[in-house]
């Protein structure tokens, strides 16, 4: 289906022409067009297009909000107590467009005219997901407010399939109607689709008549830009995906790719148009969910002032600001900040301050980083240098720093004659010794706090965190969080160093502090650690590190705006309902015989799959059960992605109870295709080679 947004440059325009003539035009060429007057006040735009199209929805399916009065849709809707909200808007919309192939949806006024309160045109357009159509009338002043118009439409994201001018008086015409259309054609940079002449007779046959050969619709109709298969052919030919064994990937296993086009609250959506609960917060990094207004305000404001300047040597207004509400939102005591771009460089850039620290107060025998077992840091070589997770790493060993590595449990399988919790302690145990051991050596310790993300979901027992910090303060060894995972709400508080009242020397933070929007990293530390550089130029003893794109503030503006709404929404507060609600809905799934375990703290889950529950034996590695649940999820609309054989769920902090539900109730589902029941096989529908 195809929708088209009617807006003009300004009220009278001719904007209802122009639907009237778009949908005679299109019914003569054999597509089954709808109209939608989502808001309608003081005139009967309506009423008129009903009958001159001859259209068999209903005028309340038409038009579901009306007032009469002849003022702004947002005041005269008020006054006469009609209730509008977006969500009514666009349940009214897919009931009407389920039944056509094209629909044509008037609006009212211009872009920037309110829907109600603060919603305007603009969003409606934009949450339609359909192309604008600028109605411009010839006369004075059309240059201007058609380019203005265009230039609004593609500041908020609003494809535009091009302008329309329409005669709506009828009166003589002189230079500026004959010329303005061709100036606007020239300055725009959007296709002209034609002119609406001067209509007599409203009749669809003769509207139909009187615009032939004077709009082009196969202009209006054509596909702008590379669309479905082309561009999966594109993505094979020219792609390298992470994490990806590209040969299956080429070879369209396990389907061919999807492409996502665009993004709406929980959902992503592809390129034909089918729409996906975004179960893996697209990579653990989306908070309140795609195009949300603010983050989307806030970085259009940002980007008519700056999109980039160095901090090196210089500093910028969002960077700023944003040092002072992170040390104001982080574990107490860490109080300076160091801008970078992801997760990786946010530990290396610890790893190295924690380093030199050392080396600049003149304790040259701290040289040693140790870190746990199961442990992830991200993909640069020095965080490779401190992982734990040989699938990722071993590979690289070579090429390395040595690190010391203290073994952790994942708490799921004990070794025997031990039991969960009291093992996991051991780890503790494990990691003083060998501070004692190694005399002085260690620089810092870094970990994963809470949850063990890439491990599978690796979850602690309450009170292991807080003895790995009483061991570093007990013998001065840096406590480094690596909470670009966990960070941002993703355990039911800000960060997961609050659960156990944890506070880390160096804080990393990635992923969620943009809300999901743009590419940044943070690393906070104290004052204490920022002191240790403080010398004179001539010992050269500077922390010799930046990347170009250091506190960029496009992506520092989105990380401010993301902080706003977590405090405005009081976005914490409001999940413990739903990790409560999510904790009993998954709880159904226990009952499937190869669910071996499932791991929750706040909105982070892992559901571990195995071929036998009683001796938590796994599946083959070859047979790829996590990888196929996840494509089987995707036939219930949902997008996840596996660790193995661990089934991550990791939604939106935005999505709701509803939503989860659905989300679980698909892994469920998906399970139950791939695994049968136990004792049944399930019907996939899938060929995976071995």
């Amino acid at each position: 289906m195809r929708t088209f947004f009617i807006t003009g440059t300004d009220t009278g325009v001719g904007k209802t022409y122009t639907t009237l003539a778009l949908g005679a035009l299109l019914a003569k060429a054999g597509h089954d067009t709808g109209v939608f007057k989502p808001v309608q006040s003081g005139v009967g735009d309506a009423e008129f297009l009903k009958k001159n199209l001859a259209l068999a929805d209903g005028l309340r399916e038409i038009n579901p909000c009306f007032a009469r009065e002849p003022l702004s849709p947002h005041l005269a809707l008020k006054r006469a107590g009609v209730r509008v909200t977006s969500a009514r808007l666009m349940a009214a919309f897919k009931r009407i467009a389920a039944r056509h192939s094209v629909m044509l949806v008037e609006g009212a006024g211009g872009l920037l005219v309110p829907v109600t309160g603060n919603y305007l045109m603009a969003d409606l357009a934009r949450d339609l997901g359909g192309e604008l159509v600028i109605v411009a009338r010839l006369g004075l002043g059309t240059i201007n407010h058609t380019l203005l118009t265009v230039r609004e439409a593609q500041r908020q994201g609003i494809p535009v399939a091009g302008i329309i001018f329409c005669d709506a008086t009828g009166r003589v015409r002189g230079i500026p109607e004959r010329t303005n259309p061709r100036a606007v054609k020239e300055l725009a940079g959007v296709p002209v689709l034609g002119e609406v002449p001067f209509l007599k007779d409203t009749r669809a046959v003769a509207v139909a008549r009187a615009c032939r050969g004077k709009m082009n619709l196969k202009k209006l109709l054509s596909v702008p830009a590379p669309h479905g298969r082309g561009l999966v052919a594109m993505d094979k030919k020219y792609v390298w995906h992470p994490f990806t064994q590209m040969q299956d990937w080429i070879a369209g296993v396990p389907g061919e790719p999807l492409v996502i086009d665009r993004g709406e609250g929980s959902y992503l959506i592809d390129t034909a148009g089918r729409k996906y609960l975004d179960g893996a917060s697209s990579l653990w990094v989306n908070v309140h969910g795609h195009r949300k207004r603010q983050l989307d305000e806030a970085l259009r404001a940002q980007i008519g002032k700056l999109a980039h300047s160095t901090l090196l040597g210089l500093s910028n207004t969002p960077a700023i600001l944003l040092a002072k509400e992170l040390v104001g939102i982080a574990p107490r005591g860490l109080a300076k900040v160091f801008y970078s771009d992801n997760g990786s460089t946010a530990v290396e850039i610890a790893i190295k301050m924690a380093y030199q620290y050392w080396q600049n107060k003149g304790d040259a025998k701290r040289t040693a980083i140790a870190h746990l077992g199961n442990s992830y840091h991200g993909d640069t070589l020095g965080s490779v240098s401190v992982g734990g997770i040989d699938l990722f790493h071993k590979v690289y060993r070579k090429l390395v720093f040595k690190a010391l590595r203290i073994d952790m449990p994942d708490c799921y399988r004990a070794p025997d004659g031990k039991s969960y919790p009291g093992y996991a302690f051991e780890a503790v145990d494990r990691f003083e010794a060998l501070v004692k051991k190694e005399r002085g050596r260690i620089a810092a310790l870094v970990l994963e706090p809470l949850v063990q993300g890439a491990a599978g979901m690796i979850m602690w027992p309450r009170g292991v965190l807080k003895f790995f910090e009483q061991v570093c303060r007990r013998h001065d060894v840096f406590l480094i969080a690596d909470e670009v995972a966990t960070g941002f709400g993703r355990t039911g508080k800000m960060f997961a160093c609050e659960h156990e009242d944890v506070h880390p020397d160096f804080l990393c933070v990635a992923k969620g502090i943009t809300g999901g929007y743009l590419p940044l990293a943070a690393t906070l530390t104290t004052q204490r650690v920022f002191d240790g550089f403080l010398f004179p130029y001539r010992d050269m003893k500077t922390f010799f590190h930046g990347h170009t794109y250091t506190g960029n503030p496009l992506a520092c503006a989105a990380a401010l705006a993301n902080i706003r709404l977590f405090k405005e929404e009081k976005v914490v507060a409001a999940l413990r309902p739903k990790i409560a609600f999510l904790k009993g809905r998954l709880a159904r799934l226990k009952d499937h015989p190869c669910v071996g375990d499932i791991r929750q703290r706040g909105f982070m889950v892992g559901i571990e799959l195995v071929a036998d529950r009683p001796s938590q034996q796994p599946f083959a590695w070859q047979d790829r059960v996590g990888m196929r649940v996840c494509a089987r999820a995707r036939h219930y609309g949902v997008i996840l992605r596996p660790l193995g054989d661990v089934i991550v769920l990791m939604p939106p902090l935005s999505m709701s109870s509803t939503e989860l539900d659905t989300l679980v109730g698909a892994v469920e589902r998906s399970i139950g295709d791939v695994l049968g029941d136990g004792r049944n096989p399930g019907q996939e529908g899938a060929i995976w080679p071995k």
